[in-house]
């Protein structure tokens, strides 16, 4: 049994943190998606979900672990569990961030639990994080992560089976994962974990078969098909996780309007399973 008591005591510590929209990670987000636009110029508003490339956490070599993650996680105490993952996400945009906006970012551990899935023990943890510009409260971001159990040597690490997306989807796209792309994005959101480029560390001590896509990529790869297919501002963006995608094939992206102003997003797994599940709700 998992004693949590320790990590709920940490419950509400902040941190603070200032950066600005500078324009150069923009461009390197516009080529690394292979987006047909020119990256935003002063003044212009930074397209949804790459806020990601601020705010890099620039802790020093000797304080990484050996899967390359920070052993201080910021707000997060130290959890029983060893493995972090991607989990999901709630996104809401108050207002938009410009290109040279100063900014500044409030970050809160909010939530804990415990709970027992088909691979084992899990911790889901939150962490809230609020951007502001000049303006005012830009975006509020609700992160979850998820810490499993180590996979001992030699083992596969246990991949869940999930059902198909409902059928009539309006919108889909193919995402060709591959090294060199998933090395861009770690090297834009500044991500170290070895997971996302190290394929022998990705393989032989997580037991993956191969390198793990990032969860913010496929978010990334979901918030451009909705804007692509709706042409409207994305005023709310949730999704969760529910398996792991991989670069040892394509995947497909999919979604569809719901109401007039609500719209449902999946990634699906090249087996047809359903990756990540995302609603969003547009102005």
């Amino acid at each position: 049994m998992i004693d949590i008591d320790g990590v709920r005591a940490q419950l509400g510590a902040m941190a603070q943190d200032e950066d600005e929209a500078t324009a150069a990670p923009l461009r390197g987000m516009a080529a690394t998606f292979g987006r047909g636009e020119a990256a935003p110029a002063a003044g212009k508003e930074v397209p949804p979900g790459w806020h990601l490339a601020y705010f890099p956490d620039a802790t020093p070599l000797a304080g990484l672990g050996e899967d390359g993650l920070p052993l201080e996680r910021g707000v997060l105490p130290r959890m029983p569990l060893p493995r972090r993952m991607y989990a999901g996400v709630a996104l809401t945009f108050h207002a938009p961030i410009l290109v040279g906006d100063p900014l500044r970012r409030e970050t809160e551990f909010t939530d804990v639990q415990v709970r027992e899935g088909s691979t084992g023990t899990l911790i889901l943890a939150t962490v809230t994080r609020r951007i502001y510009t000049p303006r005012g409260l830009a975006l509020t971001e609700d992160t979850h992560s998820v810490f499993r159990e180590a996979v001992p040597s030699g083992t596969k690490s246990g991949i869940p089976v999930t059902e198909p997306p409902p059928a009539g989807m309006h919108w889909s796209r193919t995402i060709t994962p591959d090294p060199v792309t998933l090395f861009r994005y770690s090297a834009l959101t500044f991500n170290p974990h070895r997971i996302h480029y190290d394929r022998p560390y990705a393989m032989e001590q997580e037991g993956y078969p191969g390198l793990v896509v990032h969860g913010p990529f496929t978010q990334q790869c979901l918030l451009d098909l909705l804007r692509d297919n709706t042409h409207r501002r994305i005023a709310a963006f949730s999704l969760r996780a529910r398996a792991t995608l991989f670069d040892v094939a394509p995947f497909t992206v999919v979604g569809r309007m719901l109401e007039e102003d609500q719209a449902e997003l999946f990634a699906v797994t090249p087996q047809g399973g359903i990756a990540i599940q995302a609603r969003a709700r547009l102005e």
